[in-house]
């Protein structure tokens, strides 16, 4: 038996999630993703949503879209662990610190607009363009506290320092 690494793809990333029906606004609304699957555990209590940038039309087939989930590249996968949403006193820890996970990353094709409508929709910034040695770069909070970093397409990648 063999296989072959030119055929691997990156397929998602999963942060878990306080209130579902907030952060799956906070992705569509803001970021502009859609919500391609969902899948149900009543017997552990959870739920997975999966998220992306989609050009096509979807199937309306809940087993078609589960299949386009898993054999695309670049999906966000939110869990939601039922009854978080209605703890007043719950969060997850998003490392204050900066240590282990960092961020997610979505390119825009105009930051300052961008960041412009960001802000008229009042997400909360991390970093503002304007702040810091990085003026070609923003950071935005999802409604988890999950930071989210913006970019322009085609960013030169060398005129960035390490975050």
């Amino acid at each position: 038996m063999t296989t072959d690494i030119s055929t691997y793809q990156f397929n998602h990333t999963m942060i878990r999630v306080k209130d579902p029906q907030v952060s799956i606004k906070f992705y569509e609304e803001v970021l502009g993703m859609k919500l391609i699957s969902k899948s149900d555990f009543p017997t552990a209590k959870f739920t997975l949503y999966f998220l992306a940038y989609v050009r096509e039309s979807l199937s309306e087939s809940e087993t078609e879209r589960k299949v386009y989930t898993f054999g695309r590249e670049g999906v966000l996968e939110l869990t939601h662990n039922w009854g978080t949403e209605s703890d007043p006193e719950f969060s997850y820890n998003v490392n204050p610190e900066r240590r282990g996970f960092g961020h997610l990353a979505i390119c825009v094709d105009n930051i300052e607009a961008a960041c412009k409508r960001f802000e008229e929709l009042g997400v909360k910034f991390v970093k503002r363009l304007q702040d810091g040695m990085m003026k070609n770069i923003a950071f935005i909070a999802d409604p988890d506290g999950y930071q989210v970093e913006i970019i322009p397409k085609g960013i030169d990648v060398t005129t960035v320092s390490s975050c």
